[in-house]
């Protein structure tokens, strides 16, 4: 176990930037603070980062930090903060390591003893999950889905019995395939688009899955909220051992594929056990 009070710390500090996701006031004073103070900012992208820098009059060293640079600059990152050097990381918009790159760095700075501050602030999934009429606790962010549709539906059918609102970022090119995907394989529940979140152009789509080939052509960013698994009956005409048998044969493990029954039929777990292992050995 290690413990570490980040402000009773004379180590060099990695600070974690949260920045605008589209109102450039939407940044605190804080974060305006600590931006002012590092000695160098690292950024998805400087293109974007320097307007927020400019409108603020902020004047740092800038350096390009993204997933297809970051194993290299990582290794300067550690090297600025052995030197004594506090350094800042933004992404282009939101928290930085939330469906951004950071996570490979954070870890490298943990290992190597220094401290690793984030500061509150702006990010796209809460404003869009308590404006979404839709249950707001729990919920489960999963970020991106693949962009393949096999993949894609695969990964929707592991969490379809999930009961919490999910939260989804999806591409703006995507978007129409990925509720038909919903559709296919969590049949009709409520969803809301949040669109173009605190912009002059920000919209709120509410509606049923069933309805996704209603959804217009839209521009900007997207984040999807869905309805959680609604806990009902579902009647089947294949008995117990032949659904555990089904789920088995997609390459769930036995205790998955009983627990997946479980989660479809509302039986208790243990009698569906009993029914399956009963039901293997009188053919034996």
């Amino acid at each position: 176990m290690k413990r570490n009070l980040n402000y009773q710390s004379d180590n060099s500090t990695l600070y974690l930037i949260a920045t605008p996701i589209g109102n450039l006031e939407d940044i605190t004073l804080r974060a305006l603070k600590i931006l002012k103070e590092v000695s160098k900012i690292y950024a998805e992208d400087t293109r974007v980062s320097v307007k927020l820098l400019n409108h603020y009059e902020i004047k740092k060293p800038l350096i390009s930090f993204h997933e297809h640079n970051s194993s290299m600059k990582i290794q300067n990152v550690l090297s600025d903060l052995e030197s004594g050097l506090n350094i800042g990381l933004v992404s282009d918009a939101g928290m930085p390591l939330v469906s951004d790159p950071g996570f490979d760095l954070v870890q490298k700075v943990l290992d190597a003893g220094f401290n690793v501050v984030s500061l509150p602030g702006a990010n796209a999934l809460l404003p869009a999950l308590t404006m979404s009429g839709i249950k707001t606790h729990p919920f489960t962010f999963y970020g991106f889905l693949d962009s393949k549709t096999t993949k894609r539906n695969l990964e929707l059918e592991e969490i379809k019995y999930r009961k919490e609102t999910l939260i989804f970022y999806e591409a703006i090119h995507r978007i129409k395939q990925t509720l038909q995907s919903m559709f296919e394989i969590f049949g009709d529940r409520k969803f809301c688009i949040a669109r173009e979140i605190t912009k002059s152009y920000e919209e709120i789509i509410r509606g049923n899955l069933s309805e996704y080939d209603d959804l217009p052509d839209l521009k900007g960013e997207l984040v999807v909220i869905l309805e959680g698994y609604l806990e009902k009956q579902e009647k089947s005409e294949l008995s117990i051992v032949e659904q555990v048998d089904y789920f088995v044969s997609t390459g769930l493990k036995k205790t998955e594929a009983m627990k997946r029954v479980a989660q479809m039929t509302g039986l208790p777990k243990n009698q569906i056990y009993t029914e399956y292992l009963n039901s293997k050995i009188d053919k034996e």
